[in-house]
């Protein structure tokens, strides 16, 4: 076997000589011969290709399409594969099957010139004047752009990210303000997740091209998804301005109205936008977000509803149906997802959310087993596609523990903004944050938000913009003391948008655990809640949630596990080093004594005690978390020991947690 891959990488090199050479059948030996060496599949497939190549080029048309078929069960995204296909067909005179292999290439990377090319010709034969202009101006798109940014937008949709920000960096230092390339760059960004970056180049995009729509547009859709839905709001406008019947941009604002709590707005316009084409899914799967975040569930489930209807593939409707945590699925909508799972075109995306959504299911009726089987294979594939470490999260929370002493609290502890505005609701996902945020948001002096993104957006603001410099929390200690009420200064103008006219409100990002130092110093008058559940419970809970975002750590039994124990020992060195600046709150106490555990936290909060909050589920407001639907209903207890009737699966949460 080949075990080197700079021993592979030769061998490669040495047939593309052979194939540039003409030496078309030493080629093809020598590739088989290399095929034989070697069980990675990544240089299966890259072998196979290269046997294609050289038996379309030796006219061996039929073999060529029996080893790209080879290639296809081992990688069936392989865009090149199929653009190969289309050469073979088009060889064997098989036109109509040469039109498939190459639209099947551009839906995969539509960055593949040839393929236009080919495509060009046989809409021409056809007679197809409206294919031919819509690949003529996709082919002069990329013509358009310099070949490096071209080569870029392959290796983006091969999913080589770190080969296309390397190639991408490199043209913007010689092509500094190339308006293209920092989209691209920034694009590359946020598939890797270093959203700070992604926004400063797009940011800094639209100041050099005001009129630039493409860098605007991503820049909304990043705010978006940042949660920065006032910044959000001003660009949508200016982009409705300049395309005012453009229907992207109207579901664009409508999402950020949504975001902003103006649902009955966002509400119109989304009906507005399906009246004038009801065949788009995502249309329909947004309506129902809205409608979720009002509180009409009825209508919620109509839209996702409608949304799979369309689309038969689309996971995304499915589990929003799964997530409002009280939906029952039908017999025929079971054997649809099962269907859409056995689909070998349906993307990975999809195929995650319908695993979860099965696990739903299956959880509802009681069968346990395959239950767990679903969401292990959701979490599995979605653990492959975002390559989480734990050990950083695991030295993140060392490094605050080293940095944030009681010595910085004692020296800066005076400095930052002296409001009591904020509470803070912080712990692991799933741990019951959202009963305490009802809870609390239903006393008449407190505003419920969302999680927001503040505090972790002025982290990683602090950190820096190169990776490798790692200042924060080290620079803590050291920055203008000056800068810490301008910080907490920025955070309740930030914030005040999600605010309506109470004079406390919360933020319940549950990541905040990682930055109560922080918050303190910017903050020092803010409450912080620990929202905690029991480990088992609480760990099992967040392994078959499929989150939005940023919940990476979820997805593998022993990662949720290593998260949990740091999130309790970082939680016991804030107790240590600003003992009484947290209020621990267990939701197993909320449950067993609800009142007795409102009074706490209201004394914690210097509140007044309200009947209202012990009738949480009364309160009208929008809620955008996955137990939006539990929260509008009387507290209840078959969830506490849910994780139970999986227990013989859990072995290895179990071990991580040390918990026989």
């Amino acid at each position: 076997m080949v075990n080197s891959s700079s021993s592979i990488e030769v061998q490669f090199k040495n047939i593309q000589q052979l194939i540039q050479s003409a030496k078309f059948n030493e080629a093809i030996e020598q590739a088989k011969q290399s095929l034989r060496q070697t069980d990675e599949q990544a240089h299966q497939v890259q072998l196979r290709y290269l046997v294609a190549v050289a038996q379309r080029y030796a006219k061996k048309f039929s073999s060529a399409l029996a080893s790209l078929d080879e290639l296809l069960v081992l990688d069936h995204k392989h865009s090149r594969a199929y653009q190969e296909k289309g050469y073979n067909y088009l060889a064997l005179q098989q036109a109509d099957k040469a039109q498939q292999a190459f639209e099947q290439a551009v839906k995969l990377n539509p960055c593949l010139v040839a393929s236009w090319q080919e495509l060009i010709e046989i809409y021409r034969k056809q007679a197809q004047p409206k294919l031919i202009q819509q690949a003529a101006n996709q082919l002069e798109k990329l013509k358009q752009l310099p070949p490096a940014l071209l080569a870029v937008t392959e290796f983006m949709h091969e999913g080589k990210f770190v080969k296309a920000e390397q190639v991408c960096r490199h043209f913007l230092q010689q092509n500094k303000h190339h308006i293209e390339g920092m989209c691209l760059l920034a694009e590359i960004g946020i598939e890797l997740k270093v959203y700070a970056d992604a926004e400063f180049l797009l940011s800094s995009a639209i100041e050099l091209a005001p009129k630039h729509i493409h860098a605007r547009s991503l820049y909304l859709n990043l705010l978006i998804r940042l949660g920065k839905f006032k910044k959000a709001e001003q660009q949508v406008e200016i982009l409705l301005t300049a395309q005012p019947d453009n229907h992207s941009f109207k579901v664009a604002k409508a999402s950020v109205l949504t975001g902003l709590g103006k649902t009955e707005q966002a509400i119109n316009i989304f009906t507005q936008v399906i009246a004038d084409n009801d065949q788009i899914a995502g249309y329909h799967l947004q309506l129902g977000h809205a409608l979720k975040a009002k509180g009409d569930l009825a209508e919620a489930i109509k839209a996702y509803q409608r949304a799979y209807q369309i689309q038969a593939n689309y996971g995304d409707a499915f589990w929003s149906l799964a997530n409002t945590k009280t939906y029952h699925f039908r017999d025929d909508e079971i054997a649809l997802m099962q269907q859409q799972i056995d689909n070998e075109q349906a993307s990975l995306t999809d195929k995650v959310q319908l695993h979860f959504a099965m696990g739903k299911a299956y959880e509802d009726r009681k069968q346990y087993d395959q239950a767990f089987h679903a969401y292990q294979q959701g979490n599995q594939l979605q653990s492959s596609h975002n390559k989480f470490d734990i050990s950083k999260i695991e030295q993140q929370v060392d490094e605050q523990i080293h940095h944030c002493t009681a010595e910085l609290f004692e020296q800066r502890g005076h400095l930052g903004l002296d409001v009591p505005d904020p509470i803070f609701i912080v712990g692991l996902p799933r741990a019951g944050s959202t009963l305490l945020e009802q809870i609390l948001a239903s006393h008449s002096q407190v505003d419920g938000t969302m999680e927001l993104h503040n505090i972790l957006g002025l982290a990683a603001r602090l950190r820096g913009r190169n990776k490798q410099e790692n200042l924060y929390p080290k620079n803590l200690a050291d920055i203008d003391g000056s800068y810490f009420k301008r910080f907490g200064q920025q955070f309740i103008d930030d914030t005040r948008v999600y605010r309506e006219h109470a004079p406390l409100f919360i933020d319940k990002m549950p990541n905040n655990f990682l930055h109560i130092g922080l918050i303190r110093l910017i903050l020092p008058n803010a409450k912080i809640i620990d929202a905690r559940r029991s480990p088992m419970a609480c760990c099992f809970s967040g392994y078959k949630q499929l989150f939005a975002e940023g919940q990476d750590f979820s997805y593998s039994l022993e990662d949720i596990g290593r998260y949990y124990n740091a999130y309790m020992k970082l939680m016991a060195h804030w107790q240590s080093v600003l003992p009484g600046f947290v209020l621990t709150v267990n939701h197993e106490d909320v449950v067993d004594d609800l009142e007795g555990q409102v009074r706490r936290m209201l004394d914690f909060c210097r509140l007044e005690f309200e009947p209202s909050c012990l009738e949480f589920h009364k309160t009208k407001r929008n809620i955008k978390t996955p137990s939006s639907e539990q929260v509008r209903q009387p507290i209840y207890k078959s969830a506490t020991a849910q994780w139970q009737y999986f227990e013989q699966h859990l072995s290895p949460l179990k071990k991580v947690l040390n918990i026989n």
